[in-house]
């Protein structure tokens, strides 16, 4: 998987690479400096960066790790924030593009970053998080290697607010049923009920006439069915009550049942539509994309995992691999949930890791940095972290 977004301390995370914010001068400085210090040894690492000796501002330089799990610490100098008129910016764009250009000479397979300059540099949040994501997915479209942005806790990361009301905002007015949803999850959401429900109404349907007074009816409603009080039910002249939530609930695409009427099981079951393995590779071929490679590189899918997936028919992939591979697709929201549906799937108007991922569809932008950006953000779990 080429990136993640990790909540962790860095001296604690493996890669080839781990990257310190760094003092320009050969000194111990605060922060996430003092750290990566202490965990890789303070004199065997000052040792070596004194030979280095004055590190510019938006500038890098390699030392061993020594005691980090990792082969190598670039050091990069991150700018002083004033006011956002003295270079900071540019200056902290060289800071990781310089870094992971270095990291590629030095053919690392995985470089670590903390968000640089955000400590006691004061570098604003959002936009610190902003030129992060650029430049990793600039590198990410020439470059083969895992990065991974390690953050201490969540007030380290911080998403533009325009971002952030926008994201709000789709989730406010595409998440409206949420609240009537749970209100209602006891009594309606469990098939055994509905089951029951359905054969009372088959019962009552057969008679000809019953007095509903007679039933025991509550506020119009006998055993989940609505009436006007005092009438005689005759057949089919009930309807179930359902939360209004059921009303706003989108039925997925595609063809969720088939017509059997006067077909027996096995025909029925013959006339099965496409599995997801089936539908997906058509859509790759569909696509032009030529190699399998260019499909889980430009995922988080891992080879391995991938290579299974088009060996079995009946594969059933979790929710974020699908929604990996269906965002690698570019797949507008109609195919996207008709593909999902093939493994039992749905995006939900009720589900904020879902609607967050349909609120990038939407939008059309398919980038998995910026999608797992956001699902960090709201305390999802990220398209980085599918299954293996």
């Amino acid at each position: 998987m080429p990136f993640q977004i990790i909540r962790n301390d860095i001296t604690k995370v493996s890669a080839d690479v781990i990257v310190n914010t760094a003092n320009p001068h050969p000194v111990i400085g605060n922060g996430t400096d003092s750290a990566i210090y202490a965990a890789a040894g303070e004199k065997l690492l000052l040792a070596e960066r004194m030979k280095i000796g004055e590190i510019a501002r938006g500038e890098c330089a390699v030392t061993p790790a020594f005691g980090l799990s990792a082969k190598y610490i670039i050091h990069t100098v991150g700018p002083i924030w004033e006011d956002g008129n003295h270079g900071e910016r540019e200056i902290l764009h060289s800071c990781y593009s310089k870094s992971l250009a270095l990291a590629a000479e030095l053919k690392a397979e995985s470089i670590a970053f903390p968000l640089i300059a955000t400590g006691v540099y004061g570098f604003p949040k959002d936009e610190a998080l902003n030129i992060a994501l650029s430049e990793i997915g600039k590198f990410l479209l020439t470059h083969e290697m895992e990065v991974i942005l390690v953050v201490f806790d969540k007030k380290s990361f911080e998403l533009s607010a325009e971002l952030v009301h926008e994201i709000d905002e789709y989730i406010d007015e595409h998440g409206v049923g949420l609240a009537r949803e749970a209100e209602y999850e006891g009594l309606w959401d469990d098939d055994r009920r509905r089951m029951m429900l359905q054969r009372r109404r088959r019962e009552l349907s057969d008679l000809s006439s019953v007095n509903l007074l007679n039933i025991a009816p509550e506020d119009g409603i006998v055993d989940g069915c609505a009436y006007d009080e005092g009438d005689l039910l005759q057949p089919g002249c009930f309807q179930e009550v359902i939360p209004n939530a059921e009303q706003d609930r989108v039925p997925p695409p595609g063809k969720p049942y088939i017509d059997y009427d006067g077909k027996s099981l096995d025909e029925v079951l013959k006339d099965a539509d496409k599995t997801f393995q089936e539908r997906l590779f058509e859509l790759i071929d569909a696509s032009g994309i030529e190699k399998d490679s260019y499909v889980y590189k430009d995922t988080f899918v891992d080879r391995k995992l991938f290579s299974s997936i088009r060996c079995k028919k009946d594969y059933k992939p979790t929710k974020r691999t699908a929604v990996a591979l269906a965002v690698s697709l570019h797949l507008d929201m109609p195919t996207m949930q008709d593909l999902l549906s093939r493994a039992g799937l749905a995006l939900s108007r009720s589900n904020t890791f879902d609607l967050i991922v349909a609120y990038f569809i939407e939008k059309g932008n398919y980038s998995f940095i910026d999608i797992d950006a956001a699902l960090f953000k709201y305390g999802q779990p990220t398209l980085g972290n599918c299954e293996k």
